[in-house]
């Protein structure tokens, strides 16, 4: 701040801690303050709360800001940084260790009324950046807040027990007894329920942030967050319904691949930035974000049940709707089509009256009788996908190197079915048309509609929504679907550029 003993490079050098708790590079930072008003950082009234402060990187770039805006108000330099610092800049760390970290980078040391400290009118050492320990609220072994096991996260008091302050209260707004201008941060993505371990069960938790800090209703809300809210999910169905019918949102600026904002690391379904406006109502302008080109649209957000991220691709689902074809989340099945989780395994002796069961492990052999859901279709042709996006939600995937978005489409013969390790898509009485469905699922067509359903990597019934369930006694091929939904020549292209043929 007063270019001296200060380093503005250093937080673009520091390492993720995890992909649940993401360091901001300033870089992104300033994006994001960019879309705010600017003549709020020429205003010494205007407040601002990080609440989910790490590096403190939102605010030390509000406070470059700030310190520039009001240089002919408060012409003095020390006058206008403490000024900054004790009346307009809030932070809430999410960790001890973060909260120095936040300090040292913001006020030039840990500690916020030392020697070294930027600001001279501190008395205490945390300043406006605050830590707290805070406890869980325990009711039948979870979190009330933010439902965290007890067995996972009830632990003495020199573990970090991921209890953030700012979402376990009924009342932030007496954090610091105060209300804000702008809200804006980059809050912790997930946590752990100790389930497989792989992320896919753990409890969402970014989402609880947006809708406490909403709660403060402040003039303007940004946040960076995971872009699987676009289609719901576990504990987030009702936080997307939210959204999408809030015309409050003025801004979502979209990255398709996470490396994008946050070098090195990987996020399934990429992450947004947003602005919510207090006094905004319209629709939104949504920018997507592709390898550093940039597309904008300005659209309602709820136009359908969910988000569709890519701006070229609401004119073809459009036409896919206005065909009025039946769509295949009509026929995909449920998991565990046939009552069979994935851990399931059958016998190893095989008999000519068993059924074949499918699983990770391949096929094993089970009674007739052992299956008590979906009997009527055993005797039939299925046509089976793997239920999880190739190669880890293909968060490594660029639009150069195109997308597969499933893994290859499998016909199985009448006395085979499989687990919940894989999707059911669809039954057939003939095994001409099974083949023709299955060939169908592999073209690029149905794959890029799919695609603008996924926002992680697991696929459901739902993610079939825009995808046409057709005449599969005939064999289809993209150019024939291409015509037959009347696409453009730049529709066309722009599908058979982003996802690649399979093998």
């Amino acid at each position: 701040m007063l270019n001296i003993n200060y380093n503005p490079d250093v937080l673009s050098c520091l390492s993720n801690l995890s992909n649940d708790e993401v360091f901001t590079p300033p870089k992104l930072v300033n994006e994001m303050l960019d879309m705010l008003p600017q003549e709020l950082f020429q205003n010494k009234e205007t407040t601002f709360l990080d609440p989910v402060t790490k590096s403190g990187a939102f605010l030390r770039e509000i406070a470059k800001r700030l310190n520039k805006g009001l240089k002919d108000q408060i012409t003095n330099q020390q006058e206008r940084i403490n000024h900054i610092f004790t009346k307009q800049v809030y932070g809430i760390a999410i960790t001890e260790l973060t909260s120095l970290l936040a300090r040292r980078s913001t006020y030039c040391s840990k500690y916020a009324n030392r020697e070294y400290s930027v600001c001279t009118d501190f008395e205490n050492e945390q300043g406006n950046i605050k830590y707290e320990l805070t406890e869980h609220t325990w009711k039948n072994g979870k979190c009330v807040y933010c439902g965290a096991s007890e067995s996972e996260y009830s632990r003495k008091n020199d573990l970090e027990t991921y209890a953030y302050q700012f979402i376990h209260t009924d009342k932030p707004q007496n954090i610091f007894n105060m209300k804000f201008d702008v809200i804006i941060g980059n809050p912790p993505y997930q946590l752990s329920d100790g389930g497989s371990g792989m992320g896919t069960s753990a409890i969402p938790l970014y989402n609880k942030f947006v809708e406490q800090a909403k709660k403060l209703n402040p003039r303007f809300l940004s946040m960076i967050i995971p872009s699987r809210w676009f289609a719901g999910g576990r504990g987030l169905n009702n936080f997307r319904e939210n959204m999408l019918n809030d015309n409050r949102i003025q801004v979502i600026v979209d990255f398709m691949s996470s490396k994008e904002c946050f070098p090195g690391v990987n996020i399934a379904g990429g992450v947004n930035y947003f602005l919510w406006n207090r006094d905004y109502s319209g629709q939104c302008e949504v920018i997507n974000v592709n390898q550093g080109e940039r597309l904008k649209m300005t659209r309602s957000l709820n136009d359908y049940s969910i988000f569709i991220r890519s701006n070229m691709a609401i004119s073809i689902v459009e036409k896919v709707i206005s065909s009025e074809c039946e769509v295949l989340s009509n026929k995909v099945f449920q998991s565990s089509p046939f009552g069979f989780r994935s851990f399931a395994r059958g016998s190893k002796n095989q008999n000519k009256n068993k059924l074949k069961l499918l699983t990770s492990e391949g096929f094993s052999f089970i009674e007739r009788d052992k299956v008590l859901v979906n009997a009527n279709q055993i005797d039939k042709y299925k046509v089976i996908i793997g239920k999880v996006v190739p190669s880890n939600g293909e968060v490594d995937v660029t639009p150069d190197i195109g997308y597969r978005v499933i893994t290859k489409s499998r016909v199985l013969n009448p006395d085979e079915i499989n687990s919940e390790t894989y999707l059911l898509l669809s039954t057939f009485n003939t095994k001409e048309e099974a083949n023709n469905f299955a060939s169908f699922m592999r073209l690029k067509f149905p794959r890029f509609l799919l695609k603008q359903c996924l926002s992680s990597m697991n696929i459901s019934k739902s993610s079939f929504a825009f995808v046409p369930f057709l005449d599969y006694k005939k064999l289809w091929t993209d150019e024939l679907l291409f015509k037959y939904f009347g696409l453009s020549e730049e529709e066309s292209s722009h599908i058979s550029n982003i996802i690649r043929d399979f093998d």
